[in-house]
């Protein structure tokens, strides 16, 4: 599994303009081979610009990112991204959905069958394969989202807000699922959030970015025991870890 290294990492939007806007500053992290680390930090500290950087979608003006020591250019099939707002296909269904990266790779029906019948099954929409995506709820079509990405078979899986729309008690579902999804397959992780709780419940590591322009303000370890459980949300740990890192934001 590979293994992410940003080092002296600034991006600025315009640079050289007299309207140039600094959005990241001397960011320097490694995102260790199948760990589940989150980024967390105040609107427009950078953190969503960062992750798209790691996904190849725009190069950082200043600085180095690179995957398994290879600098990351353009986007390609190692490095998944999942979106808060969810990309599915209104004219496909669930399971073509979830088997479109293979059948463009040339994947033949029968191995198409297999993919879609693993990942919905995996994402808990076994049972929903033929449906189309006007008949889902938010949450299910999240998780076409997340089955496609996984069908993919990326070695990294970036993750901008995905349940930022999603009420409380589905956030909560889909988090426990995702990360039953994760001990499965131990596929590296970046996850973005503004949920603490979420940031907590979900990574090893939590990265606290400052206000922008974006800094790597803490590196937050999470100590809690996996598999975790929705009661560990209660323990005096996770409140104090919470706590700790709010009084970060504050400031």
């Amino acid at each position: 599994m590979p293994e992410i290294n940003i080092e002296n990492l600034t991006h600025t939007f315009g640079k050289g303009q007299p309207n140039e806007l600094t959005v990241l500053d001397n960011i320097n992290l490694t995102f260790e081979s199948g760990s589940f680390n989150a980024i967390v930090g105040t609107s427009g500290c950078g953190k969503s610009t960062l992750l798209k950087m790691m996904a190849g979608l725009f190069t950082p003006s200043d600085g180095s990112m690179k995957l398994d020591d290879k600098v990351i250019q353009g986007t390609d099939r190692r490095r998944g991204m999942v979106f808060q707002q969810d990309a599915v296909f209104p004219w496909m269904t669930v399971a073509k959905n979830i088997s479109y990266g293979p059948r463009l790779r040339g994947a033949s029906a029968a191995q198409q069958r297999e993919i879609e019948a693993k990942w919905t099954q995996a994402v808990g929409l076994k049972g929903f394969e033929d449906r189309w995506p006007r008949e889902l709820s938010g949450g299910m079509r999240k998780r076409v989202d997340i089955g496609r990405v996984y069908a993919n078979d990326p070695d990294v899986l970036l993750m901008d807000e995905p349940f930022g729309a999603l009420d409380a008690q589905t956030k909560e579902r889909m988090q426990s699922d995702l990360l039953d999804t994760w001990s499965q397959s131990r596929k590296t992780v970046v996850f973005v959030t503004h949920d603490l709780e979420e940031a907590i419940f979900l990574a090893d590591k939590i990265v606290v970015m400052s206000a922008r322009p974006g800094r790597v303000h803490h590196i937050e370890t999470v100590s809690l025991p996996r598999p975790r459980t929705d009661a560990m949300r209660l323990t005096d740990e996770f409140i104090q870890i919470k706590r700790r890192l709010w009084e970060m934001l504050d400031h």
